[in-house]
């Protein structure tokens, strides 16, 4: 009597089993002669001017009213808008973002001798602008001319950002609580 630890012997005479059909794309069976990507990329080499005006406007819809000089407030706290770039490809740098169009180079101005640091965040309705972008005397980009707040700006702004914080905390009339 044989063993449950035993195998049976293998049947040689046993016909293989079938190999399923060759699907739409790759999956190793087969060899490849164009470097093993199923679907290369598609470089456009021109781009329609249509598409690059809609694409301008939607960046500039993103961006919103931050420029160079500009302050706003969101629920994060106040930001002085130090620099905003539109090159996507530092855009993607600064971001470490594959899809980034454009970032923004902020610096809190409720923190004394706070860093600037890059967001990428779109403008949204909960954002508030507290001064318009300064320009220099040339018209230009007030990257040069950013202006710091005086102290007496810098507690106005903080205690509008708390009053700001503790309304969201509270609740709108009508609206659920998180």
């Amino acid at each position: 009597m044989p063993s449950m630890m035993t195998l049976p012997p293998i049947l040689d005479d046993r016909p293989p089993l079938p190999v399923r059909p060759t699907p739409h794309e790759r999956d190793g069976r087969q060899p490849t002669t164009t470097g093993g990507c199923p679907h290369p990329r598609q470089h456009a080499t021109t781009a329609d001017p249509s598409t690059l005006e809609a694409l301008r406007r939607v960046i500039d819809h993103q961006i919103g009213p931050r420029a160079a000089g500009a302050i706003y407030q969101n629920s994060d706290g106040a930001f002085e808008v130090v620099a905003v770039v539109r090159d996507p490809q530092r855009a993607r740098e600064l971001l470490k973002r594959r899809c980034a169009q454009w970032a923004v180079i902020v610096k809190d101005v409720l923190r004394p001798g706070a860093e600037p640091f890059i967001v990428g965040s779109v403008w949204t309705t909960s954002d508030r602008l507290v001064r318009e972008a300064r320009h220099g005397p040339s018209g230009g980009d007030a990257m040069s001319t950013v202006t710091r707040l005086t102290d007496d700006e810098r507690v106005a702004l903080s205690s509008k950002v708390a009053k700001a914080n503790k309304q969201s905390e509270q609740g709108r009339p009508g609206e659920p609580r998180r």
